[in-house]
């Protein structure tokens, strides 16, 4: 499959089925973000893994978008390990977890498993009940899983802004 059937292909999955994730593919996951390109190869990230019934229990406290799912991959980005710009001071790091974050995306599509982008959580909150976080600055959570037999895309999933919007030619 070309690159632009597979990215149309994709889609924000959000109701799950209850078949359990295989290892051979979080394995797969994890490859992919440490394939993921970052400024200066700094690697200023880190992938969390949160899975069980009662991390999932504690997690639906600080975001209502865990779809069922019984494995949710949080991306966290550490500033002080990441490439800075010198002449603006630009720090990298959220960029990079960013970059991260797509490349985990795609390769969930590409093992057959659904996910999400979710940004809606409270990143205070999950840090006091996953201290091993308390490092990061999180980007997005993503819930993983086999999607549901009725699980589509949003009615927006094709809706795109028109080219002239989105891209210019400066010659």
């Amino acid at each position: 499959m070309d690159f632009l059937e597979f990215a149309k292909e994709r889609y924000s999955c959000r109701k799950f089925s209850d078949k359990p994730v295989e290892q051979e593919k979080i394995d797969k996951i994890v490859k992919a973000a440490m394939l993921a390109p970052t400024s200066v190869n700094k690697q200023p990230f880190k992938v969390f893994e949160i899975k069980g019934a009662g991390n999932i229990e504690k997690l639906k406290k600080v975001t209502p978008y865990t779809f069922g799912t019984s494995v949710v991959l949080a991306v966290g980005a550490k500033k002080e390990d990441a490439f800075t710009r010198q002449s603006d001071n630009k720090n990298f790091a959220e960029i990079d977890a960013t970059i991260v974050a797509t490349h985990i995306m795609l390769e969930v599509h590409d093992l057959g498993l659904g996910t999400t982008w979710v940004g809606y959580f409270d990143e205070a909150e999950m840090k006091k009940d996953f201290p091993q976080m308390k490092d990061y600055d999180f980007v997005a959570l993503f819930p993983v899983g086999y999607p549901a037999d009725d699980a589509q895309p949003s009615p927006k999933h094709d809706a795109t802004r028109a080219k002239e919007e989105i891209f210019e030619v400066i010659e």
